[in-house]
This record gives C-alpha cells, sequence and structure tokens, in this order.
C-alpha cells in the first residue's frame, strides 16, 4: 500500500464533488469569528472539532450550517475558497468543480454578490497562482421550497456568465428531485450544466427522476443505483459520471465499514466512477485521503486508480481540449512511474 499511496499522491487528478463551505477548518472559523466578532457556540478550536463527531446527515447540516454563520464579508469567503485550493493543490489536484450554497448565505442576510465575489475571486486568484483550474456550480437547497431557489436563481442573474452549473444539495429524504423541475428547466434553458445529489440516502427513484426530470448531466453519489439493475445498466450505457464520496458515505452512515463500499462493484461494472472528498473539513480527509482509504479497504489496483483519475477529467466540464490535455499528463506520470 505505501508505494500506491506515493503513486497516488503524485497522480493528477480533478475533483468534481466539493462543496465549497464544507472545507470551513475549525481554526479558519475561529479566527474569522474573531475577525468578525461573532460569538461561536464553542470555547475553543478543540471543542468545536469534537462537535465534528456526527453519524447522520442531519446532524451533519446542523453544524454545518452553523460554521456558515461566520462568513459576513467577500474576504470570509475568498479566504474559506482559497485555503481550500492550497490545501488540495497539495493533493496534485488540477482541477476543480466546486459547489456553492447562496441560500445558507441569503437567508441570513449575505447577499449573492458578497458571496459569490469572495468565492469567484479566490478561484481566479488559484488559477493564476496555483495553476488549478475550476468550475462554479450553484446549488439549490432541497430542504427549501422551489420558490426560494427560483428567487435565488432570478437573483444570480448578473453573474451568471461566470456560473457553470446548477446542482441540488441538502436533506435528500423526502425532497424528491422532481420538486425542482422547474429551475432547472430555466437553468437547461440558459445553457448551464446540469447535476444533482441522488441515491445518497434517497431510493433508485430519486436518481430516475433526476435523469428524466431534471435531466441531469452526472450524479452526485449514485450509491443507491446499485440496487436497480436497468438503472445500473443505464448508468453503465450511457457513461454517466458518478461522483461518489467514500468517506462522507462512512461518516454519515451510508456504509457501515469502508471495506463494503459500492466503488470497486461500480468499477467492476463499467460505471464511470469518481473520488471526491465532498466536505473534507468534516468527514476527515481530502481528495488524496480518500483515495487512499478507499485503496486501501478494497484493495484497489493501480489501474483501477489510472481509470478512477482519468474519469474525473473526463467526466468534467472542461473542453475536450483540456480533458485530453489532462488524460495525456495522466498517462506520462504512469508511464514515468512504471519506468
Amino acid at each position: 500500500m505505501n508505494d500506491l499511496s506515493d503513486f497516488i499522491s503524485h497522480l493528477p487528478k480533478a475533483e468534481l464533488h466539493l462543496h465549497i463551505e464544507g472545507t470551513f477548518e475549525p481554526e479558519l472559523i475561529f479566527a474569522i469569528a474573531k475577525r468578525n466578532n461573532v460569538k461561536l457556540a464553542y470555547d475553543n478550536v478543540e471543542q468545536l472539532r469534537q462537535a465534528y463527531n456526527f453519524t447522520n446527515l442531519q446532524d451533519f447540516l446542523n453544524i454545518y450550517y452553523q460554521g456558515m454563520s461566520v462568513l459576513l464579508t467577500s474576504q470570509d469567503f475568498y479566504d474559506l475558497t482559497m485555503a481550500y485550493l492550497k490545501r488540495v493543490k497539495l493533493d496534485n489536484t488540477r482541477h476543480v468543480e466546486i459547489f456553492f450554497d447562496p441560500q445558507g448565505h441569503m437567508e441570513r442576510g449575505v447577499s449573492f454578490k458578497t458571496a459569490f465575489n469572495g468565492i469567484y475571486d479566490a478561484l481566479k486568484d488559484g488559477q493564476t497562482q496555483l495553476d488549478i483550474s475550476f468550475k462554479l456550480i450553484m446549488c439549490f437547497l432541497r430542504h427549501l421550497p422551489e420558490e426560494d431557489a427560483i428567487k435565488t436563481w432570478q437573483e444570480a442573474q448578473p453573474y451568471i456568465k461566470y456560473i457553470d452549473g446548477i446542482g441540488l444539495d441538502s436533506s435528500e429524504l423526502n425532497n424528491p428531485p422532481e420538486k425542482f423541475k422547474n429551475v432547472f428547466a430555466m437553468a437547461k434553458k440558459s445553457g448551464l450544466k446540469l447535476v444533482a445529489h441522488a441515491g445518497e440516502e434517497g431510493p433508485p427513484e430519486y436518481i430516475y427522476n433526476a435523469l428524466d426530470i431534471l435531466k441531469i448531466e452526472r450524479l452526485d453519489h449514485g450509491n443507491r443505483a446499485l440496487e436497480d439493475d436497468e438503472l445500473t445498466k443505464r448508468l453503465m450505457r450511457d457513461q454517466i459520471t458518478l461522483t461518489v464520496c467514500p468517506q462522507s458515505n462512512l461518516r454519515l452512515c451510508v456504509i457501515d465499514d469502508m471495506k463494503n463500499h459500492p466503488l470497486k462493484t461500480m468499477l467492476d461494472l463499467g460505471l464511470k466512477a469518481t473520488i471526491n472528498s465532498d466536505d473534507p473539513a468534516y468527514f476527515g480527509g481530502y481528495l488524496n485521503d480518500n483515495y487512499i482509504a478507499v485503496t486501501k479497504a478494497l484493495d484497489l489496483s493501480m489501474d483501477q486508480l489510472i481509470t478512477l483519475a482519468k474519469n474525473s477529467f473526463s467526466g468534467s466540464f472542461l473542453s475536450d481540449d483540456d480533458i485530453n490535455h489532462h488524460l495525456k499528463e495522466i498517462d506520462i506520470y504512469v508511464n514515468g512511474s512504471n519506468g
């Protein structure tokens, strides 16, 4: 495994499922809280870190939204985003497609402009200073009504040319994809890419509806697709990219042991799976940590790791030329490693 860990650390890769608010490390939360004179419910960094020991999606979301409460200025969002980019640079991440949740900020009085400007400016600087390219995906919170999502869509219009896609996140159960069919139709008409969380906690039916009603082009999570043979065959046939998040699945009890993670089965079936960190500050690991954990648990081969890395680029929203550039970069690295 040591050889594979070293191989993983230098393997060029992209991250396609990352909530920027989920990269908020306790140290940075306290630093920004102090800067903004925000009183936290925790006395110190270690106490806050202990609060990260949740066991289900809703408990995680509760602490997640508490952390967001200290983000008040564009500088705060810039610092959050730049901290993530500097961290994933260490994992040899070449491209990121990040989610942001404007509703979670607007509902506490922080304007769309404030959040967007900070995040986007950091992404632009990261591209220049760290050589990490990016796509930005605006997510709607599925526990809120579609009317709220439509208002957010309207608020985003002055910035829409800088946004590459829309997504759907937050509490999945009892919030089926079809609840958001109108706002997704608006985004599709505007030419944005469409993705959605489905099949993490929700049933295979949610995945069908995300594909057929929302018309998504990429599936976030998708674990429970394997419960339905016809759905699995469809995802394989259409080569729909699945943005799988192993450590997230373990921490939120989607699986009970990493050895039971479906990623290897997905690869064996020919599904276009990728590895991602989801909310790494809360789930105990960034991109390479997820690669290493699942490789160790499932005894993944070097060829499977290469497939996962290549899937992360071919499943991205980069141009064909950029995708091919990164695929060649992987081949050069692999040939050098084998030499």
